[in-house]
């Protein structure tokens, strides 16, 4: 077994040699682009590190961990779209440096290109490795549409919300693990409950995630903090806020977020007082610790050796370790 570095360093090496040199070369230049922005690289460390845990060489699953990268990012892409946004990582979007319809049209040349990355194992595990992504990538664009949709409705629920992020965050996490699973060729148990490890490891972050945003610190978070207040999102805070609230305070906070206030800073201090008021600020750090408990519990039914299922746990902890 490598440490988390060393799983970074290999992804990022074989990566550098994937590069894209095709005609036209404005719609592989893009994809180059996006590619090389950087970011923590999690997904395709998780399906190395996944390969190992279960005694397979992590090179035999670098091309299925592309694969992940590709998909993940052909998402932000088209992501950033559906936003407008004018940054990704500190960089211009694809659709801000080139146009729209490059980053449409590159974006989908990237959900084929990773498919053909599957095409490198053998017919059983091509077979196996193309189902689950095909099911991945059909639940991330639900989750997707989930998210567009509860932008405009006042009637989100907590299990609605949770669906939502599931799908649109923390199944491409469990999928990255179970693909090194598959690689290595275990037991459908081992592979269900790595699956189950990364899925609700993945749905803690996404929550902890929304915490963070709220109540992190500038210095660690690596994003504005707030940004989801000034956006007006449903967030798991502000859905258990109202679950909490009287239908004074309930109200007080729907009007503050169909609103936008000059001063974006009042209003964010605003919503962190009645976030914190209501016990929703708690309700929410429960949540992670409970997801985060969940996702240890399936180690414990995992059959591997004790000093993986510990790599494993101590990775969980230091994902859930960010500064607040």
């Amino acid at each position: 077994m490598h440490d988390i570095s060393q799983y970074q360093d290999f992804f990022v090496s074989y990566l550098k040699n994937q590069s894209v040199n095709k005609e036209p070369k404005n719609l592989y230049e893009p994809i180059d682009y996006i590619l090389s922005l950087g970011g923590k690289r999690m997904r395709p460390v998780l399906t190395l590190m996944s390969a190992e845990v279960f005694n397979a060489d992590y090179k035999k699953a670098l091309p299925a961990a592309m694969a992940v990268e590709v998909f993940h990012n052909f998402s932000l892409v088209h992501d950033d779209i559906m936003d407008d946004a004018p940054l990704r990582r500190g960089s211009q979007t694809v659709h801000e440096k080139w146009n729209i319809n490059t980053g449409i049209l590159s974006g989908d040349a990237m959900l084929i290109l990773a498919y053909q990355y599957f095409e490198q194992y053998e017919p059983i595990i091509f077979r196996d490795l193309a189902k689950l992504f095909s099911k991945t990538a059909l639940e991330v664009c639900e989750g997707q549409q989930w998210d567009v949709d509860f932008e405009t409705r006042k009637d989100v629920t907590i299990p609605e919300y949770l669906k939502m992020i599931e799908y649109k965050t923390a199944v491409l996490v469990a999928a990255a693990m179970k693909m090194g699973a598959i690689i290595a060729n275990v037991s459908e148990e081992n592979a269900n409950l790595i699956y189950d490890f990364g899925l609700n490891l993945g749905l803690a972050f996404q929550l902890q995630d929304d915490y963070l945003d709220a109540f992190g610190d500038p210095e660690t978070f690596g994003k504005q903090v707030g940004g989801d207040i000034i956006e007006n999102k449903k967030t798991y805070l502000y859905l258990k806020t109202l679950e909490f609230s009287t239908p004074e305070r309930a109200s007080e906070l729907e009007k503050l977020f169909s609103s936008q206030l000059e001063d974006n800073a009042e209003k964010i201090e605003i919503a962190k007082a009645i976030f914190n008021e209501s016990g929703a600020s708690r309700a929410t750090q429960e949540a992670i610790e409970m997801y985060t408990f969940k996702a240890f519990e399936t180690l414990e039914k995992m059959d591997i050796e004790l000093p993986k299922k510990e790599m494993l746990r101590t990775f969980g902890e230091n994902l859930m370790g960010r500064k607040v």
